[in-house]
């Protein structure tokens, strides 16, 4: 009887695994500020950076790194995704097209910036379900505490590390984790 239990529990053990495979963030499709569909397959083979944005924000300029490491590594697969979001004190109030004029005229934005989202709550985008459940992404649960949280993606589209917000975009980890 108990060869019979231990079998089962490794069986289903197993079976769990199996089911509870880590998705990639490859399979979302989503519209960016202007309205175009964006297709995160497009980018496989690349590393990615997602990060959530917010126009009034005290790590804002966090915005200038963002476009200048964009900038250096663009060439060498490696992109940034921007996401909008006003769940944090209200500081993403615009619209999409307010949005695109802000980060154009303020810092030159050529990287990908979608339109706002909810990145916490009740209605949180399914884009960041994948990247704050474990369950989902198959690496660790997290919360978004903040605007310009950022989310490191590796080339097969699973996310590979968490960066807090605090942590500016062209930090030496991040660097050396583009490069890797």
């Amino acid at each position: 009887m108990k060869s019979i239990l231990i079998l089962f529990i490794v069986t289903s053990t197993f079976l769990t695994a199996q089911t509870m495979e880590k998705q990639s963030i490859h399979q979302f499709k989503v519209t960016d500020l202007y309205g175009e569909a964006f297709d995160f397959s497009s980018l496989k083979g690349k590393k990615v950076m997602v990060v959530n944005t917010a126009s009034e924000c005290g790590l804002t300029p966090q915005y200038e790194q963002l476009q200048e490491v964009y900038e250096k590594y663009k060439d060498s697969d490696f992109t940034i995704v921007g996401f909008p979001a006003n769940n944090f004190g209200a500081q993403e109030p615009g619209s999409d097209k307010e949005i695109a004029a802000f980060c154009t005229k303020n810092y030159g934005v050529s990287f990908s910036m979608m339109s706002k989202i909810s990145v916490k709550g009740d209605d949180m985008h399914e884009l960041y379900q994948f990247l704050t459940q474990k369950n989902k992404n198959g690496l660790e649960d997290s919360e978004v505490k903040w605007n310009f949280q950022k989310y490191l993606i590796d080339e097969d589209g699973h996310l590979a590390k968490v960066i807090g917000p605090q942590v500016l975009p062209n930090d030496a980890a991040i660097i050396k984790w583009i490069k890797e």
